[in-house]
């Protein structure tokens, strides 16, 4: 199967890669981050999450977020929303779409909500059809889709059904994250084999972390395979929370140069890209996790160095 012609990134590094911080990031910050993702040529940015602030402190500030950023035309700003409460300040903060998350592992769905991975996806019934009605796309989150840090090795049947039962629902575009970044190429290209049986690969995304550098080999597998919706998270931001000091989600600056240098189009600038990265990291105080701003600052050091 031909490489797809065009890619659209999907940026969760507002939501996904800041969640976990243990510092407080400023709500200004978040803000100056997004605005500078949005003028990179990105279409979709995960923005905020409206949970508790009991379980995810860093998120506390979602409407000020919301409120705060400058929104611009032909860009979505998607949210998490667990539950119906989320839902509702998600909308009275003007979001025009939202994210729920569903697991192919009962494991850790047991562990991570309390329920059953049935019971998790009839909970979402009422969420989808209250976002329906408001004329919010939901897109689904399929995590644990190549392993589970409880019960090991994820059969791609499992990930198939939690997929279609969420397209069901009413998703339009269902994400397959491979939580804890155990995928391989090979096991990758296979899953997506299995699920686009199930599930169109034009509604079907994908979501590597690099705890074991294979991020950018599973991409590549599954663009093989047709898809053609990809999530990264700028500078690399967000940890694995279940493999201490490793790295978490593949950097977008990473994905873009691969994709560029495969002759795909994005629409993303790559130099913009890359400042957002080195703003954030700043702010965080902690070095790029972007390997490509990484070199592309040792060739500017090394320049400057030479004139």
């Amino acid at each position: 199967m031909p490489l797809p012609k065009r890619v659209k990134i999907v940026e969760v590094g507002p939501r996904d890669g800041l969640q976990n911080e243990a510092q407080m990031v400023p709500t200004e910050v978040k803000i100056g981050l997004i605005d500078r993702l949005s003028r990179s040529g990105l279409v979709a940015i995960e923005a905020t999450s409206f949970v508790s602030p009991k379980w995810v402190p860093q998120m506390a500030d979602s409407t000020a977020v919301m409120e705060g950023i400058d929104r611009r035309l032909g860009v979505s700003y998607p949210v998490l929303t667990p539950n119906l409460k989320g839902l509702e300040a998600a909308a009275a903060a003007g979001a025009t779409e939202v994210a729920i998350f569903g697991a192919a592992s009962e494991a850790f769905s047991q562990k991570n909500i309390n329920c059953s991975i049935d019971q998790s996806l009839e909970r979402f019934a009422p969420l989808v059809a209250a976002a329906t009605e408001r004329n919010m796309r939901v897109r689904g989150y399929v995590s644990c889709v190549l392993g589970c840090p409880y019960e090991g090795d994820v059969a791609p049947e499992s990930v198939a059904k939690v997929a279609r039962r969420l397209l069901d629902l009413g998703c339009y575009e269902v994400s397959l994250g491979d939580t804890i970044g155990v995928g391989t190429p090979g096991k990758a290209r296979a899953m997506v084999e299995v699920v686009s049986a199930v599930v169109p690969v034009q509604h079907l995304a994908v979501h590597f972390h690099d705890t074991y550098g294979q991020a950018l080999a599973n991409v590549l597998a599954c663009l093989e395979r047709g898809v053609a919706v990809v999530d990264s998270s700028v500078a690399g931001l967000g940890g694995c929370p279940y493999a201490a000091g490793a790295s978490g989600n593949l950097a977008s600056e990473d994905l873009l140069y691969m994709l560029e240098g495969l002759g795909i189009e994005t629409g993303v600038d790559l130099q913009a890209l890359i400042e957002a990265g080195l703003y954030i990291s700043k702010s965080i105080g902690r070095p790029t996790g972007s390997k490509v701003a990484q070199a592309r600052g040792c060739q500017a050091a090394l320049e400057k160095q030479a004139s």
